[in-house]
């Protein structure tokens, strides 16, 4: 009997347990799992957000760079880079790639964009330099043809250059994505959304050189430019190139010029505006208002020497600005020119390494 009650009570425990343990699932598996769940699907912070994929469709490298460097609306911001824009010219001055970064250090609500940069490198050098940098980097390959050096303006190593650009933004807009390009010899002084914002409706913003010239539409430059992806740009892109073999000897710019004012635009359906040099500044220009003045374009400059010398003078006058302005109370400016009276405290500097650069007449003007 004693035997039996030992045998007994064992297997009354182990069912006990047994049973607590079904219980207990039942109670409790479900709000975990569900608190689980929640978890997961919890939506990412939309500044972080990565654009959604097509798991149908295999990424490439692009894709992926486009991804990560896009805004929840598949936009970014692009420019292209070699080895001549991310080293140094001379041992006393900055490359064209640090002067560019650091214009969105010191920018009014600028460092932010930096998220949203793709530095596209044509070379190795470029490619290398940008992930030393721990920046958004995409190695773009051209078959047969070297873009590590500084290529002179017109030269036909330019022209290649220039044209496999626009092939390449030609892909991104088919991609879905919205971009502003911008050449790396453009300082990045105040947040350039604010003056794009547009009513879904324009399709193209462009600068150019000189926006209160009777010219100004002969003008326009392609160092800076917002584009929206839809059909028209697409095919916009797509007979831009087409061009390329007729026009020997014309960079793509004069070619996009032509067609505008040839009514092509028009034929496309396309509304483009041109950006008022009051905002989109540049050399060529030299308007002043600093309480405006969103980008400085290094444009009507010969070499790459050159442009950095001025460059850095503009970003270190730029620099002392805000410092003072701050100091004075103010903001550095704003979007109805700050209201301070910091304005008259900033000078641009006369840029005399650009108009020295016209001294040698071998060369065109960049």
């Amino acid at each position: 009997m004693i035997s039996t009650m030992k045998t007994i009570f064992p297997s009354i425990a182990v069912l006990s347990l047994g049973l607590a343990a079904v219980i207990y699932f039942c109670i409790w598996a479900q709000p975990i799992s569900k608190s689980f769940l929640s978890v997961q699907n919890y939506p990412c912070p939309q500044s972080y957000s990565s654009t959604p994929t097509d798991e149908s469709t295999p990424t490439d490298e692009l894709e992926l760079a486009l991804q990560k460097a896009s805004m929840p609306n598949k936009t970014l911001i692009i420019t292209i880079v070699n080895k001549a824009y991310v080293e140094p010219h001379r041992d006393n001055f900055p490359s064209m790639l640090d002067l560019f970064l650091e214009s969105f250090w010191l920018g009014e609500d600028t460092r932010p964009l930096l998220d949203h940069l793709l530095l596209v490198a044509v070379d190795q050098t470029a490619y290398d330099r940008c992930k030393f940098r721990r920046l958004r980097c995409y190695r773009l390959e051209t078959d047969g043809v070297d873009f590590t050096g500084e290529k002179v303006y017109m030269s036909d190593d330019f022209i290649k250059m220039m044209w496999r650009r626009t092939v390449f933004l030609l892909d991104v807009l088919r991609r879905g994505y919205n971009f502003i390009f911008t050449d790396t010899d453009i300082l990045w002084l105040r947040n350039p959304f604010p003056r794009l914002r547009t009513n879904e409706t324009e399709d193209l913003l462009i600068s150019n050189d000189l926006s209160d010239s009777p010219l100004a539409k002969y003008l326009i430059n392609t160092g800076f430019y917002y584009v929206r992806s839809n059909n028209k740009t697409t095919s916009l892109f797509e007979k831009w190139h087409s061009m390329k073999d007729n026009s020997t000897g014309m960079k793509e710019q004069d070619v996009l010029v032509r067609m505008r004012a040839t009514g092509v635009f028009g034929q496309l359906g396309l509304s483009v505006r041109i950006l008022d040099t009051l905002y989109f500044n540049g050399f060529c220009n030299n308007r002043t208002d600093v309480g405006l003045v969103v980008t400085v374009h290094a444009n009507c400059c010969r070499s790459i020497s050159a442009k950095v010398e001025d460059l850095a003078a503009i970003l270190g006058g730029w620099r002392r600005f805000r410092a003072e302005a701050s100091s004075a109370g103010g903001g550095g400016g704003g979007e109805n020119g700050g209201g301070n009276g910091t304005e008259g405290l900033f000078q641009w500097t006369t840029h005399v390494a650009c108009w020295n650069s016209w001294k040698e007449p071998s060369k065109t003007m960049l």
